[in-house]
């Protein structure tokens, strides 16, 4: 073998090993041993995707960390209220970096090797956090943990797409977004009672967590198919199937499919997803996640405080930890709904209820203006804008909160799916950078403006849906790659 076929064939090795571990044992042991020990070691789908969801609650307490500690972090350390808008943000500028490196990582080394890659930055970037004296520890953290997010933003969806049976996908994958609104919704309520040094060393727990618990789960077996690992990915599938499962229709299924890919192209460049069998799919997710962030959920997010006080509301903090347990709680129904209602209906009903949501909120404010301060109207459409602030809240989580990252992890062909899925995870971040950045400048032009441009974007979101979104409920991954051929 030349120098150049074992270079390319150590680059194909995983960062994590792959699985085989749970085999044991020689090829010669008898059926009895293998079959014993694989028993033994049969780890559920639901106990992976449970590791793996470390990962988004990581994400999410990173989201939310910047919420609490505002008021601390600028007293101790004599920020602006520019620079700590600049910390706010720099999540989602390291995020974009993350994203643009995160589908080859993942392709390269594997979702394993890709998500411990994650986790040391962001650890260390919490530690930064954690020991700042100025703002340039305090940004470096912000950057280093916005780069491990990116990461896991694209490489958890796609992991637990990967590993769950087609009935339970739906739900195992919409487990992502709901880890992200329990981190959240953890820095909220922890924010209340720590100080902000403190609650950032609490912020390495679930990397710290996860980081060994990869060892424990088995690589992604489409992957491993993909690298031509025949041995590891059928142990990888049995483990995750069960040692009593018959995987050999599913095993054969994964096989054509990858062969097919591997035929068409074995690298794909960006001239090739101008093609309908690439082009559609990524069109779809990219549209999904950008729509997601278009609908205004930070710009409503980041205001709802404002709204919460006009309301009445003496703790805007209590108040930002209700909505998050709100969202917690709505994503969960959704996680429920979504392999029995399928992914159409509810992105469906959510866009629709977050349109309405939306227009409540804009008409109230537009009325607002119009009535005295003092007045009981004034009062009653202050409430009326907080059950909207709830309502939109609510729609986001039942369906445009989890599903588009769910869809993007579906439908993406195997063999584009590294470079796609870099291009739509970047696309997510820059929205949601974009949004956060300009909803201050929109606020301060008009409120009721603002809730208005939110609103017609989620109209359309709810045409896009109608129009081009596919069903993948009760699908495999292979059936949807053969629906755009």
């Amino acid at each position: 073998m030349s120098d150049t076929e074992e270079a390319r064939n150590d680059l194909r090795k995983p960062f994590i090993h792959t699985g085989s571990w749970y085999r044991m044992g020689s090829r010669q042991s008898s059926m009895m041993g293998s079959s014993q020990v694989i028993r033994d070691s049969s780890i559920s789908v639901l106990a992976c995707v449970l590791i793996v969801a470390l990962g988004p609650i990581q994400f999410g307490f990173t989201c939310g960390y910047s919420s609490p500690t505002q008021a601390a972090i600028t007293k101790d350390l004599g920020l602006t209220v520019s620079e700590y808008s600049v910390f706010g943000s720099l999540s989602n500028v390291g995020a974009m970096v993350g994203a643009i490196a995160s589908g080859q990582i993942a392709e390269y080394i594997g979702r394993k090797g890709s998500l411990m890659i994650a986790a040391v930055p962001n650890i260390i970037g919490w530690l930064c956090i954690s020991f700042a004296k100025d703002t340039s520890f305090l940004y470096m953290g912000r950057l280093l943990e916005g780069f491990g997010v990116g990461i896991i933003s694209y490489t958890v969806p796609v992991y637990i797409a990967e590993i769950a049976p087609q009935n339970m996908r739906g739900g195992l994958g919409s487990v992502n977004q709901l880890s992200v609104t329990i981190g959240i919704m953890l820095a909220y309520f922890l924010g209340l009672f720590v100080p902000w040094r403190i609650l950032a060393v609490l912020g390495i727990l679930p990397c710290t967590v996860l980081i060994p618990g990869l060892f424990f789960i088995p690589e992604s077996p489409r992957w491993l198919a993909k690298m031509g690992k025949t041995d590891d990915f059928e142990t990888s599938l049995q483990v995750l199937r069960g040692f009593e499962t018959d995987i050999t229709v599913e095993v054969n299924e994964i096989k054509r499919s990858v062969a097919s890919s591997t035929k068409r192209s074995s690298t794909v460049r960006f001239v090739d997803l101008k093609r309908r069998r690439y082009c559609f799919p990524l069109m779809v997710g990219i549209g999904l996640l950008v729509l997601q962030q278009l609908g205004g959920i930070n710009g409503v997010l980041f205001y709802s405080s404002t709204i919460f006080e006009s309301a009445g509301v003496t703790s805007s903090n209590a108040a930002t930890f209700g909505v998050g347990a709100i969202q917690v709680v709505a994503t969960a129904i959704s996680t429920w709904l979504v392999d029995k209602a399928g992914r159409r209906l509810l992105l469906t009903i959510s866009s629709v209820g977050m349109t309405i949501s939306l227009v409540i909120v804009a008409a109230a404010f537009y009325l607002k203006e119009f009535v005295s301060h003092d007045s009981n109207m004034y009062s009653m459409l202050s409430i009326l804008s907080v059950v909207g602030v709830v309502a939109m809240v609510v729609s986001f989580s039942l369906g445009m909160g989890p599903i588009p990252w769910l869809i993007m992890s579906e439908i993406l062909p195997v063999n584009i799916k590294g470079l796609a899925g870099s291009i739509a995870t970047l696309a997510n971040w820059f929205f949601s950078w974009l949004i956060t950045m300009t909803a201050n400048l929109l606020l301060a032009w008009s409120s009721g403006g603002t809730f208005t441009l939110y609103a017609v974007v989620c109209a359309f979101t709810v045409v896009f849906v109608t129009l081009w979104v596919p069903e993948t409920k009760g699908k495999t991954l292979e059936e949807l790659q053969a629906l755009f051929r």
